[in-house]
């Protein structure tokens, strides 16, 4: 984590991209006070594909069955 203050990082912007870009988090100051913060982006992630595991997990019929006392536990009533 890097700090600059506003006039610097204005200056500077291409060195506060690259910062970025290395992952490193960048916290602009006005005043000596910290206001705003440039963080690297987060990287995109792939879309999301129901089924994909579909045939390679099994799950018990009974996986979820709990006693009274472990209901009472869990849920608190």
């Amino acid at each position: 984590m890097t700090a600059m203050t506003i006039y610097e990082a204005k200056t500077h912007l291409s060195r506060v991209v690259s910062l970025a870009e290395e992952g490193t988090e960048t916290i602009l100051t006005r005043h000596g006070k910290p206001v705003a913060r440039v963080v690297p982006l987060a990287p995109h992630r792939s879309e999301r594909k129901p089924g994909v595991l579909k045939g390679k997990v099994w799950i018990a019929d009974d996986f979820d069955d709990m006693t009274e006392g472990e209901l009472t536990d869990w849920y608190g009533a």
